[in-house]
């Protein structure tokens, strides 16, 4: 194939060897240019009017232009230009023997023009201030940019001619010289296309066009520049400029992010992908559609499109080898062949490069843009999932693991859309090699094919094993996301429980498990990198070898053609492990998201709705059975029977666990109904038993997507009694909740709720026990405000276990196993004198024992003083803060932020710090390995082309020339140092994998333990999305990508240094446009890494929104559905997928923009090698090595583009280090242990604690919680602490078990400053019962006793104690019967009288009750407190409660108020005073008594 076919066409071609070539082709372009230029200037001459009206506007509105340094550049620049070709012309009229060209007119018109040119530019780039452009004319650009090109090759066009004619150089190509650097700072200029102008009008306001600050109302309307792109700017990519032009100036911010296009959006997304839900299940008829099917429905129109593309880019890939032949062909036959020809072939060679890179970038673009919009609907699909789940399929996953779903099996998915184009790429590939090689080896082609399939074929045994790594990584992560979750949620009862080095040993037994199949991947994937990277050497060994065995030539053509092919080869073979291991793991996610999205939802047609004109009853249960297991043989509530008529208010009461919030579930539909029917007449509100708190302001949470009416929430507010904490809040009710409402007390959270559930105005209101959390006060006040008073139209049912509020009820139900056992009025209840009795009987008895000691105190005083029964705490709190002036108390919530505690997640600005580079490299001994790695990879680079030089070399030229060597010598040792090369491939990955996991191993151990270190203060200001954010998302970066992208840097850069290493040595001349190119590439990268970075960041931290939502709504999906709230949530899921596609989406978009750059620059550098090898006379070069440097410089494109790519995407990826880095290095709490201070073992003896000067506060910037605390509980004796909500309770509980640090002041425990001591020596000594009841995934057993210090009798005998032994005895695991994530399946009182096991167990000498009793009834608790004085009896015991029954007859009442001692006495001494806030308090629990009597004696 000595000429190709084309060639033989008739191509109007102008004729190279006319020596007047250069002077026609740059006349025609210049002149071309200034006629373009001057054609509106025409135009605005004919159009007198226009110009009249813009000399009248610059009269009234004088501009002047405050110059920048590139617009002088370009002035200084083009009158440069101009000096030098006036200079040329005058050299040429001068004389005639300084050019080639032999005509006068076109010699003198190549001067004479370029002169008009210049002076055209210069005139142009004066006007621009006047016109003020932001930017120059895109024809200006163009012109210097071609300006510059064109001088580049007639400079080295003319002194290679001169020196091929032995002539010297004259002034005319010294001034040629001197115009290739005012050329060059032009085309920058052309490239950066700013005039950097800054305009002031005749007022001096500046209008920094370019500044950076974004316009305000600009940001409202962000727009989407994609959706509005030409086709032009859709190729080039160039609709990011303006986002460029933002990102360059300042560091980007979200509103600086235009949005995503509709079809994009998640909202459109979601949608779309229903429908093809919808669609699948019609068409299969199944209730539980394919999710394969939906999404191949989904993504099949724009997956064809990108297909279409990447078939193209595929086949203009092997133009390249297909041409390589007859390009050294072309060179050996050089005298006898037209030097056209060579000029078409090195244009064919880059019209199919310019296809390939159009083509590649557009099907990138379109996987990544396809990946997104499937993420999006796959997101939104697990949500609307997630809203509706059964109980038991709810408890069959755990959040985390459904929040796994949603972060790491989604992008699996979302990865394959991106490898999806491979599977059609594949064919078209191999089929296209295997052409080439037949077309120049026959039949040798069929070794190659065969060699290529056993390489392929290694494949399947590897992906399979592969396959069941993952598997096994994502079970084991599954395990260590939900632990971690666990940890985080419960950690404030870890910490007091000082079980902190149990829980770490924990996760990192479970971060073993995971590493261990970490490893067992990476091993394997290091193997199949060593069998790929040496799969090009295996294929040309068994080729090679197989033409000499069939007497086919070798020449040098041939082989290199050969090699090309085998390089492009490597591409499939390298995708083919990556896109089987894709798809294992996608198949693996896709697998565990259809399992999840198939599971059984909450029965939609449970309960049944009817309209409030066609029955008198609100409620009607009849003859119903329900069951949170459908598959327990006793069912949760059986035989209920119940009719609410309209307005009725119902109490529901019964002992723990006796079924009253299931009876309230049932009429919700959350519980299975087995049997019967449930009627539900209007909208519903609903409170529940464990207070669900939206991250959020207190308004958000009351008005719950309300719209806000100012004399409705007013009233709202005052009757849910939230008036005063709000006086008390910074920012009132705009104050900023802490995840789970973890700054606010629990009695805040309850009446928040309850303002919530009121503000609806729905007609049935369902509550859960809503008065335990609150003190006697509030409580009264809220029953009778609320409860009585804004809800007395409204149909309430009410769960209680405090009797007073019994008497009010219109109808009282008693539950007892699942039944209601007694119905009726209180009178008629007590009658019966059955259950109901028990319950009312526990309650007398402990009011009676109010009543005895209030009395008791009162016999010596005037008992006339009723009135002051009137007042409440309310007031003496007003008189106290009157008193202490503006010393208000600011509790933990109050921040600088506008009341905010939960502050934006924290970002780091500008370029990653090279410490985080330093930090990543040298985690491992230091970075000793690095070296090593790099060596390994240098080798394989210097002996790869070492064996194709070899081959190059040794090869003859033509068929005709007779090789120097043996052609078997030249095969032994080319595959000696081929297997040589593949070797070191084989140490360069091993170390990578092992380095990578290795410090990714470091890393997390590091942020585990400074994050279960840390304060307790950072847990409540940091939501728990942050951490699991780091704990999977980032950390998956570090163990599977992290070390290969680094590791791809430094390989990609070596491999471009070895093939520049080979071009040139061939063309020197390559470095003339080599360097400058390069020098652009930089900029480029440079340019681009700013806004890149941020948006990467960006992306990061819209990530967590998303994972924290969603968690949030998980816990509250009950009280969602309850409120009828579903579409609006699933709404702002949306938005929070929208507010990450929009940085993502522009990252990924942004990715492209520079890449498409770096090809074209590429595909330039590499034309114009090709040149250069044509124009070269012949003998100069050796043909076939001039071939080897083709062959290599096909794949310059790829290689300068994939350098600047790995390391933008390395910088990328590095955002996860620093990430991690950042919850590294964290303020920790005290030391566990003090080895020189540690207390004797049977310390606290006495357990006298006493306070001194004690002042709390939570943060510097705020005011103290606690002030001047002075005082001592005595040992072994009962001291009760009461107070309103607020007043330092629970700081002061946490003051001793050092939760808090005081700011000044001590405690001092039997002699022992607890501040010297370790924390965990302090915290295992003493015990506490938490307000909120905490239970972990595990066995009854492990939540008892999780270190394992006890035997079975002493938890049995615990469990008796704490009335459990009876129920855990039913279980059939009895010890190990099953606690499923947050102890879901007992009930909340349940939950309590575990906590008091845990305190019995632990037998210390020092016991805190934070509202222990508060989720237990009247009977149980007066069961726990008996306990307590039996097993405590010789031990202080600290009580802070609401029900002051538990508190009477302590020995010692401290009344905080206002964060001060306010009274610490006997209860006696303080009912001897009346006016103690003491007495007043047990004044309105008497009260409450005697209303409880009057409202008895009225039913």
């Amino acid at each position: 194939m000595t000429d190709l076919k084309f060639l033989q066409f008739q191509v109007t071609w102008m004729q190279l060897i006319s020596p007047c070539f250069w002077e026609e082709v740059c006349i025609i372009l210049q002149l071309g240019f200034v006629g373009i230029i001057l054609l509106p200037l025409v135009q605005k001459i004919v159009s007198k009017t226009s110009r009249n009206i813009a000399a009248q506007a610059s009269k009234d509105y004088p501009i002047v232009a405050k110059v920048s340094l590139s617009y002088r550049a370009s002035i200084v620049c083009s009158s440069l230009m101009l000096c030098i070709h006036v200079l040329k012309l005058l050299m040429l009229l001068y004389s005639m023997n300084d050019t080639r060209c032999n005509s006068k007119l076109e010699a003198y018109s190549s001067e004479i023009v370029p002169v008009i040119s210049w002076a055209v530019t210069i005139i142009v780039v004066c006007l621009v201030p006047k016109r003020k452009h932001i930017r120059f004319l895109w024809i200006l650009r163009t012109w210097w940019a071609f300006s510059f090109f064109f001088s580049i090759i007639s400079t080295v066009l003319d002194t290679y001619l001169k020196t091929e004619e032995h002539g010297y150089l004259k002034m005319i190509d010294y001034a040629n010289f001197i115009s290739l650097l005012p050329s060059f700072i032009l085309l920058i200029i052309s490239i950066r296309g700013k005039t950097g102008l800054i305009f002031i009008d005749s007022h001096n306001i500046a209008e920094p066009l370019l500044s950076g600050k974004t316009d305000k109302d600009s940001n409202k309307k962000r727009g989407s520049p994609y959706g509005k792109a030409t086709l032009f700017q859709l190729i080039t990519f160039s609709w990011l400029n303006q986002l460029f032009s933002v990102g360059i100036k300042k560091t980007l911010e979200e509103d600086d992010i235009p949005d995503v296009y509709v079809k994009d959006s998640a909202e459109f997304s979601s949608f779309a992908f229903d429908q093809n839900l919808k669609q699948v299940r019609e068409k299969d008829g199944s209730k539980n559609p394919s999710i394969y099917k939906a999404i191949f429905l989904f993504i099949r129109k724009k997956a064809a499109i990108n297909a279409m593309f990447a078939v193209i880019s595929a086949g203009a890939s092997y133009v390249g080898p297909y041409l390589i032949d007859d390009f050294v062909n072309f060179l050996a036959e050089k005298k006898t062949r037209d030097i056209k020809s060579g000029y078409v072939l090195a244009l064919a060679f880059l019209g199919a490069k310019m296809v390939e890179t159009i083509a590649q970038r557009q099907w990138i673009f379109g996987a990544r843009q396809l990946g997104l919009r499937l993420r999006a609907s796959l997101i939104s699909c697990i949500y609307k999932k997630g809203l509706v789940l059964s109980s038991p399929s709810r408890q069959s996953h755990t959040s985390g693991e459904i929040i796994n779903y949603m972060s790491v099996d989604i992008q699996r998915i979302t990865d394959f859309i991106w490898y999806l184009n491979i599977i059609w790429m594949l064919p078209v590939q191999i089929s296209l090699a295997i052409y080439i090689l037949h077309t120049s080896l026959g039949l040798g082609s069929l070794a190659a094919l065969a060699a290529t399939l056993i390489v392929m074929s290694c494949n399947i045994p590897i992906t399979r094993i592969q396959k069941r790594y993952q598997s096994k990584i994502m079970d084991a992560k599954d395990d260590r996301m939900k632990a971690t979750s666990e940890v985080l949620r419960s950690m404030k009862t870890i910490k007091l429980q000082a079980w902190d080095s149990q829980f770490l040993h924990k996760l990192e037994s479970l971060r073993k498990v995971e590493y261990k199949w970490l490893w067992k991947s990476l091993r394997l994937a290091a193997t199949s990198a060593f069998i790929f990277w040496g799969s090009p050497t295996f294929i040309s060994v068994v080729t090679f070898g197989a033409c000499m065995l069939m007497g086919i030539q070798l020449t040098a053509g041939r082989v290199l053609s050969a090699l090309a092919t085998f390089r492009m080869l490597q591409d499939p073979i390298f995708n083919l492990p990556d896109l089987l291991s894709v798809i294992a793991q996608a198949k693996v996610s896709a697998d565990r998201v259809a399992s999840y999205l198939q599971e059984e939802e909450i029965q939609q047609e449970a309960v049944e709705h009817v309209p409030r004109d066609q029955t008198s009853f609100d409620v009607e249960v009849d003859n119903g059975k329900f069951s949170w297991d459908p598959e327990s043989t006793n069912p949760t509530l059986n035989g209920v029977q119940l009719r609410v008529k309209r307005g009725m208010k119902v109490a529901i009461c019964g002992a723990v666990g006796s079924g009253k919030s299931s009876l309230l579930s049932c009429i919700l539909g959350e519980i299975e109904k087995l049997s019967g029917t449930v009627k539900v007449s209007g909208t519903k509100a609903y409170v529940p038993q464990s207070p669900w708190i939206l991250t959020g302001n207190i308004r958000e949470n009351i008005l719950f997507g309300n719209p806000y009416d100012n004399n409705k929430y007013d009233r709202t507010v005052k009757a849910c009694a939230l008036t005063k904490d709000f006086e008390l809040f910074a920012c009132g009710d705009l104050t900023e909740i802490g995840e789970r409402g973890i700054n606010m007390s629990g009695g805040q959270k309850q009446r928040i709720q309850i303002a919530r559930a009121v503000y609806q105005d729905a007609d049935i209101y369902l509550l859960d026990d809503p008065f335990s959390a609150v003190d006697a006060h509030t409580g009264t006040q809220l029953f009778e405000d609320c409860l009585m008073g804004i809800l007395k139209d409204k149909t309430v049912l009410y769960v209680t276990h405090q009797v007073e509020f019994l008497p009010a009820a219109d109808i009282i139900l008693v539950m007892q196993n699942g039944r209601i056992t007694q119905a009726g009025t209180f009178d008629e209840l007590l009658k019966q004198n059955i259950g109901f009795g028990n319950l009312v009987g526990a309650h007398k008895r402990a009011l009676e024992s109010v009543v005895t000691v209030e009395n008791s105190s009162k016999t010596c005083q005037d008992l006339g003083s009723d009135g002051e029964s009137d007042t409440d705490l309310t007031s003496n709190a007003q008189q106290l803060q009157q008193k202490h002036g503006s010393d208000r108390l600011h509790p933990q919530e109050i921040t600088e932020n506008g009341g905010k505690l939960v502050q934006d997640e924290e970002r780091e600005k500008g370029s990653i710090g090279k410490e985080v580079y330093w930090s990543y490299i040298t985690t491992v001994k230091g970075g000793f390995l690095i070296p090593i790695i790099l060596l390994a990879q240098s080798s394989f680079q210097v002996l790869q082309i070492a064996s194709n030089y070899w081959m190059a070399w040794a090869s003859p030229p033509t068929s005709e020339t007779e090789p120097t060597l043996g052609m078997k010598f030249v095969l032994l040792v080319y595959s000696l140092l081929a297997v040589g090369s593949s070797l070191c491939v084989l140490v360069r990955a091993m170390l990578v994998a092992v380095t990578g996991l290795w410090t990714a191993q470091t890393l997390f151990i590091n942020m585990l333990h400074s994050v279960l270190r840390a304060p307790m203060a950072f847990f409540d200001s940091t939501p728990a999305g942050r951490i699991l954010n780091r704990a999977s998302t980032d950390q998956s970066v570090l163990d599977l990508e992290m070390a290969s992208r680094l590791g791809w840097c430094a390989f990609s850069i070596i491999q471009l240094l070895g093939t520049i290493a080979v071009m040139s040595q061939v063309a020197w001349e390559v470095f003339v446009i080599f360097i400058p190119v390069t020098a652009i590439c930089l900029w480029y990268q440079q340019y681009y890494i700013p806004t890149a970075r941020e948006l990467a960041r960006l992306a990061g931290i819209q990530r967590a929104p998303i994972l924290h939502h969603f968690a949030e709504s998980l816990a509250g999906a009950e009280a969602i559905r309850a409120f009828d709230q579903e579409n609006r949530f699933i709404k702002a899921n949306l938005g929070l997928i929208d507010n990450h596609s929009r940085p993502w989406f522009h990252n990924v978009s942004a990715m492209e923009w520079l890449s498409f750059r770096l090809n074209l620059l590429s595909n330039f550098v590499f034309a114009f090698s090709l040149v250069v090898l044509v124009s070269l006379p012949d003998g100069i070069i050796n043909p076939s090595i001039a071939g080897l440097a083709v062959t290599y410089g096909i794949n310059l494109n790829v290689q300068q583009a994939s350098v600047i790519w790995n390391i933008c995407n390395a910088e990328n990826k590095m955002i996860s280090v620093e990430r991690i880095l950042q919850y590294s290095n964290l303020a920790s709490e005290s030391a566990l242990e003090i080895e020189e201070c540690r207390p004797h073992n049977n310390w606290p003896e006495v357990g006298t604690i006493c306070f001194r000067n004690l002042e709390i506060r939570y943060a510097e910037h705020l005011p103290s919680v606690l002030k001047n605390i002075s005082c001592t509980f005595p040992g072994r004796k009962k001291i009760g602490v009461v107070g309103r909500t607020g007043s330092g309770k629970s700081t002061l509980i946490q003051a001793i078990f050092r939760i808090v640090e005081p700011r000044e002041g001590s405690i001092i425990i039997d002699n022992v400053d607890i501040c010297k001591i370790g924390l965990h020596d302090l915290r295992s000594r003493l015990s506490i019962i938490p307000q909120d009841p905490t239970m972990f995934e595990g066995t009854v057993r492990g939540n008892l006793d999780p270190l394992v210090q006890y035997s079975d009798n002493e938890v049995w005998e615990a469990l008796d104690k704490c009335q459990l032994g009876e129920i855990v005895r039913a279980k059939e695991e009895k010890l190990d019967a099953t606690v499923i994530e947050n102890g879901e399946n007992w009930s909340v009182g349940q939950r309590q009288l575990f906590c008091l096991g845990r305190a019995l167990l632990k037998k210390s000498s020092i016991l805190v009750l934070d509202e222990a009793t508060a989720s237990v009834d009247s009977a149980t608790d007066g069961v726990i407190q008996k306990i307590i004085d039996q097993e405590f009896k010789d031990r202080t015991v600290v009580t802070i409660a609401h029900r002051i029954h538990t508190v009477i007859d302590s020995d010692l009442i401290l009344v905080l108020s206002d964060g001060r001692v306010a009274e610490f006495e006997s209860p006696a001494k303080l009912l001897d005073r009346e006016d103690s806030l003491f007495s007043k308090l047990i004044r309105e629990y008497s009260m409450r008594s005697k209303t409880f009597q009057q409202l008895r004696k009225s039913a």
